[in-house]
C-alpha cells in the first residue's frame, strides 16, 4: 500500500464536480469477531453521464486492510487498481459493474470514535461527515445516495441487539451466533449509515401517525438505565406530533430507533431511522438531570427527528451546504422549543448562545459564511456559524415572508427535492417562489462572513412632529474578504411614548412592524409623533447583528419597565448592565475606583420585585452578561479585570437587595414533587438565581443554608445549583460540598461530569492546579469525550479568568492537552484548540504566551489536519 500525500489539502466549493459514478445499491455483510471485524461491501456502480471523466474511479478509505477485491464476480488483477492510505483507484472501470471488497477493520482500536468503534456495551457507528470510509471502500460524499442492505453477524450472548437503518428483512441463528438483515427503502448518502451491535436495555411504544399508520418507537440505553429513557421517548412522540401539525411531515418508516452511547464525539446523530445519541441527551431522571438537561434533551431529540425530512429525505449536495440541513433544523427545533416552553426565555437563551459563541467566531480567525467557500477538515465546520447563525438566517426568511408563506415554501421544497442532494440555493428559491418575495439580495447571508453592525441615530422635530431613524450598516473585514456588500436586514421596530405606551405605527416602509434595511445608509421617518419617543429596535432579535444606538439610562429603564416585546425588555437590562461594567472597567484601567449607578441598582431591584409575573424570564433578566460577551465589547481584553468587575457587581447587587433575594427564597420554595414542566422549572430558576447572588455576600449563614439545600435537594436542578454556588464561593464549606455531591452522584457518569465541570469552571486563582489534579482522578478518562469536555473543555472555554491568566499557564495547559489528545481523537482536540481563537484581543504579554503555545502545537509530530487547520488559522 502506498502513502497518500500527508500535507493537509484545502477543498474549495468552486472545485465541486459531480461524481464520475453513481452507486444506487450498497450491500454490506458485517461479521463481528472478538478482536476484529470483517466487512464485505458490494457496490453497484453506474457511470454518471453528467461527469467529465470515467477512466479512473477513486473510492475513499481510511485504515482498511484489503483482503479481497472482485469486479462482476471475478478477482481484480493488481495492475487494474491502485491502493493508497486514503483511496482505492480502479483503472479503466466498466460503465456499469459490481464491485465487491472484503476488508478487515479494528473497531476495538478505533479511538477516533469515527466509523465503526467499540464502546463499553458493544459496537456503534458515527459516519458524519466522513466516517463511512473507515468501514468499507466507498464514494463517501453526500451527493451519492444509495439504498442499503446490511447484514450483521454477532455473538448472541454479548451482542443480542443487531441494528441498522430501515426495516428488518430477515434474521436467523447459527449456534452461539446470530444475524439480522436490514433493508432501508430510502436512498441516503453514506454519512447517514448507522449500525449498532450491543447489549442494551430498551423501552418501546406504539405511535399512530396523523395518517393513521401504526409505528413502533424504541429507545435503547446501557443496561440498568431503561427507567432513565422514559422522558426521551415522550419527547420523541411530542416532536413527531409537532412536525405533523406544524409542517405536515410524518414518519416514513415502520419504526424509529434511538440508541444512547457514553462514548460519542457529538451530541447526537440523525442516521435514517436509527439515531445514535450521546447519553447526555437521552438519560434523565429528577435525581440525575437538571431542568436545563431536560429541556436540552427534549430539543435534541426533536432536532434529530426533524432531520428525517430536513437532512435525510432532502440532503446536502456537498459539505459546503451543511447549513442547508443544520441551520434549517436548528430553526425547526427552536420553534418546537418555543411552543413547548416560554417563547421569550427560549429566544433569550438562543441569543445568549449566539453572542457568546458565534459573534466571537465571526470576529476571529475561523470566521466563515454559513456556506463556507473552503475547508481543510469538514469536521471543523460544525460550528456556531453553520448551526446557530444558519438558524437565524432561516428565521429572517420566516420573518420577511411570514409563517404561511414559509409553510408553503417548505411544502414546495419537499415537492421539488424529495430524495435529492441539493444546495442552499434550492431552499431559498423554494421560499422565494412560494411567497413571491424577492430574496436575491438576502442570499448574501449565505456567502458573506461577519456580523453586521448597524448604527442607528435619531432626529425629532417638535414643530413638524416628525421623528426619523437613520441606519448605517457596516460589516468588518473577515479572513476571506475585506469588502462586504450591504446585507438585507429585517429590523423589527416599535416606538414607545415617554410614559411607556406603545405608539401605533403605520408606514409604507414597514411590513408588519418590520423595516427592511437594504442599503449601506437609509432612513425612515414617522409623522404625527407628539414628543420624542424611545425606539424599541431589533425586537425579538430579528437579525443576527450588533445594533448601536445611543440609549440613555432613562431610555433603557423605560424599555425595561414598559416594552411589550419581552426580548427587548431583557435586552434593555443587559445594555444597562453592560454599560455599568464597561464604565467600571474603564475606571479600573485608569487606576480609579468605580461605583455602580443608582439607576441600574434600583432597576435590578424592580426586576426582583416583579419575579412573580414570570419567574423564568426574571431569572434570565438577573443574569449578568458573560465574560466572553463583555470581552467582545472591549478593544484590549483584561480577563482578570472583567472578573473583578463582575464579582464586584454581583456583590453590590446582592448586598443592596439582600432582603428581596431572601424573600425570593421563601416565596418560590415548594414541597411539590419534581416536574420538569416550564412553570415549575421557572420557579426553580429564580430561586436558584437568588441563592447564587446571596452567596456573593460571604454570609456564613447563607453558606450553611446552601449546603443544607444541597444535602436535602430532591432533584438535580436544586442540587447542582447549590453545589455550584458553594464551590464557586470562598466559603470553607466548599470541601464539604464536593464530598456531598460526589457521594450523591453514586457513580452516575453524567452526574460525575457535573461534579468535574463545576470545579473546572470555578473562578478561583488556584483552579488550574485543581484541574490538573482532576486529570489524575480515578473517574477521569481521557478516551471519553464527555469527560474531556467536562474538565479540559470547561476550563479552556468556560473559565475566562483562568484560561486567559496573565502568566500564560492556562494556555500552556491547553496546549499540553491538545497535543495529548490529537493522536487519539483529532475532532475533540481541534474543538479544544478553538479556545485560542480570540488570543489577539488580549494584551501584548498574553499574546506572546498564546503565540508561543500555538507554535508549539504546530511543531507536534503528525499533527492531524483537524487541529492543524484551527491552529494555522489562529496564527495566520
Amino acid at each position: 500500500m502506498e502513502n497518500d500525500n500527508s500535507s493537509p489539502q484545502i477543498t474549495f466549493l468552486k472545485d465541486y464536480a459531480p461524481p464520475p459514478y453513481w452507486c444506487p445499491e450498497i450491500t454490506l455483510d458485517v461479521d463481528i469477531q472478538n478482536e476484529y471485524t470483517i466487512v464485505t461491501g458490494t457496490l453497484l456502480l453506474e457511470k454518471n453521464d453528467h461527469a467529465t471523466a470515467w477512466d479512473r474511479l477513486s473510492l475513499d478509505c481510511d485504515e482498511l486492510e484489503l483482503l479481497e477485491i472482485y469486479v462482476d464476480g471475478h478477482p481484480l488483477e493488481e495492475e487494474r487498481f491502485e491502493l493508497r492510505d486514503k483511496s482505492l483507484t480502479l483503472l479503466d472501470p466498466p460503465a456499469s459493474f459490481e464491485l465487491k471488497t472484503v476488508v478487515k477493520i479494528l473497531p476495538e482500536k478505533n479511538t477516533q470514535l469515527m466509523g465503526f468503534y467499540r464502546s463499553q456495551d458493544g459496537y456503534f457507528t458515527q459516519c458524519e461527515a466522513e466516517g463511512f470510509r473507515r468501514i468499507t471502500f466507498s464514494l463517501d460524499r453526500p451527493d451519492v445516495m444509495s439504498r442499503y442492505t446490511t447484514t450483521i453477524h454477532g455473538d448472541k450472548g454479548s451482542l443480542p441487539l443487531l441494528l441498522s437503518n430501515g426495516n428488518i428483512e430477515d434474521q436467523g441463528e447459527n449456534g452461539e451466533r446470530h444475524w439480522v438483515r436490514w433493508r432501508d427503502p430510502f436512498p441516503k448518502p453514506s454519512y447517514l449509515f448507522a449500525m449498532v451491535a450491543a447489549k442494551l436495555d430498551g423501552i418501546s411504544k406504539q405511535y399512530a401517525t396523523s395518517s393513521g399508520r401504526q409505528v413502533t418507537l424504541f429507545v435503547y440505553v446501557e443496561p440498568g438505565k431503561a427507567a432513565q429513557a422514559e422522558f426521551a421517548l415522550e419527547s420523541l412522540q411530542a416532536s413527531m406530533r409537532w412536525d405533523e401539525e406544524v409542517f405536515g411531515l410524518e414518519l416514513d418508516l415502520d419504526q424509529y430507533i434511538i440508541v444512547a452511547v457514553g462514548d460519542f464525539n457529538m451530541g447526537a446523530m440523525e442516521n435514517k431511522g436509527l439515531n445514535i445519541f450521546n447519553t447526555k441527551y437521552v438519560l434523565a431522571t429528577p435525581e440525575t438531570a437538571s431542568d436545563n438537561d431536560y429541556m436540552m434533551l427534549d430539543r435534541v431529540v426533536a432536532h434529530e427527528y426533524f432531520h428525517n425530512w430536513t437532512g435525510n429525505r432532502v440532503t446536502c449536495r456537498d459539505w459546503f451546504q451543511l447549513s442547508l440541513k443544520e441551520g434549517l433544523t436548528v430553526f425547526r427545533d427552536q420553534e418546537y422549543g418555543a411552543d413547548r416552553y416560554s417563547r421569550a426565555v427560549q429566544r433569550i437563551q438562543e441569543v445568549r448562545l449566539l453572542r457568546s459563541a458565534q459573534f466571537p467566531e465571526d470576529a476571529g480567525p475561523m470566521a466563515h459564511p454559513i456556506r463556507p467557500e473552503s475547508y481543510m477538515e469538514i469536521s471543523n465546520f460544525y460550528t456556531a456559524t453553520v448551526y446557530n447563525k444558519g438558524a437565524e438566517v432561516v428565521r429572517m426568511i420566516h420573518t420577511l415572508i411570514g409563517a404561511d408563506a414559509f409553510r408553503r415554501g417548505m411544502d414546495l421544497y419537499f415537492e421539488r427535492h424529495d430524495g435529492q442532494a441539493v444546495r442552499t440555493e434550492e431552499f431559498v428559491a423554494a421560499m422565494a417562489d412560494a411567497s413571491g418575495y424577492d430574496l436575491s439580495q438576502f442570499r448574501r447571508w449565505y456567502s458573506q462572513a461577519g456580523t453586521p453592525c448597524v448604527t442607528v441615530s435619531e432626529s425629532f422635530d417638535p414643530g413638524t412632529k416628525k421623528y426619523s431613524l437613520h441606519f448605517e450598516q457596516n460589516t468588518p473585514a473577515t479572513p476571506e474578504s475585506d469588502i462586504k456588500n450591504p446585507f438585507h436586514i429585517p429590523i423589527a421596530i416599535g416606538l414607545l411614548s415617554p410614559t411607556g405606551s406603545e405608539i401605533e405605527l403605520g408606514h409604507e416602509q414597514l411590513d408588519g412592524g418590520i423595516y427592511s434595511l437594504r442599503e449601506t445608509n437609509d432612513e425612515i421617518t414617522f409623522e404625527n409623533i407628539e414628543s420624542r419617543p424611545v425606539p424599541s429596535l431589533l425586537r425579538g432579535f430579528s437579525a443576527p447583528i450588533k445594533l448601536d444606538f445611543a440609549y440613555s439610562d432613562d431610555d433603557l429603564a423605560l424599555l425595561m419597565a414598559h416594552d411589550n416585546d419581552p426580548f427587548n425588555q431583557w435586552e434593555a437590562g443587559q445594555r444597562l448592565c453592560l454599560n455599568e461594567m464597561l464604565s467600571a472597567l474603564k475606571a479600573s484601567s485608569n487606576g480609579k475606583a468605580f461605583n455602580f449607578s443608582k439607576t441600574f441598582v434600583d432597576a435590578f431591584g424592580q426586576v426582583i420585585e416583579n419575579a412573580e409575573n414570570d419567574p423564568a424570564f426574571t431569572a434570565e433578566a438577573l443574569r449578568l452578561p458573560s465574560a466572553s460577551y463583555v470581552a467582545e465589547n472591549i478593544d484590549v481584553v483584561d480577563a482578570e479585570a472583567i472578573f473583578q468587575v463582575s464579582d464586584a457587581l454581583h456583590r453590590e447587587l446582592a448586598t443592596r437587595h439582600r432582603d428581596a433575594l431572601l424573600d425570593v427564597l421563601n416565596r418560590f420554595e415548594t414541597a411539590e414533587a419534581y416536574s420538569p414542566d416550564p412553570e415549575s422549572a421557572g420557579r426553580r430558576a429564580i430561586l436558584n438565581t437568588a441563592l447564587s447572588y446571596l452567596m456573593h455576600t460571604d454570609d456564613s449563614d447563607i453558606a450553611a443554608l446552601c449546603l443544607d439545600k444541597l444535602g436535602n435537594a430532591d432533584n438535580m436542578t436544586n442540587a447542582v445549583a447549590a453545589f455550584g454556588a458553594l464551590v464557586h464561593s470562598t466559603s470553607p464549606l466548599r470541601e464539604e460540598a464536593l464530598k456531598v455531591f460526589f457521594e450523591r452522584a453514586n457513580g452516575e457518569a453524567l452526574v460525575i461530569d457535573k461534579w468535574f465541570a463545576v470545579q473546572a469552571s470555578a473562578p478561583h486563582a488556584d483552579t488550574l492546579s485543581v484541574v490538573e489534579n482532576l486529570l489524575q482522578h480515578p473517574e477521569f478518562n481521557m478516551k471519553n469525550p464527555n469527560r474531556v469536555r467536562s474538565v479540559i473543555g470547561v476550563f479552556c472555554q468556560g473559565n475566562h479568568r483562568n484560561f486567559h491568566a496573565a502568566d500564560g499557564l492556562g494556555y500552556r495547559f491547553a496546549a499540553d492537552q491538545i497535543m495529548a489528545l490529537d493522536p487519539a481523537n483529532p475532532q475533540v482536540a481541534a474543538r479544544l484548540a478553538r479556545a485560542f481563537d480570540r488570543w489577539r484581543r488580549f494584551s501584548g504579554a498574553q499574546q506572546a504566551h498564546a503565540e508561543k503555545e500555538l507554535r508549539r502545537i504546530m511543531t507536534a509530530d503528525n499533527l492531524s489536519k483537524d487541529t492543524h487547520e484551527v491552529i494555522s488559522r489562529a496564527l495566520g
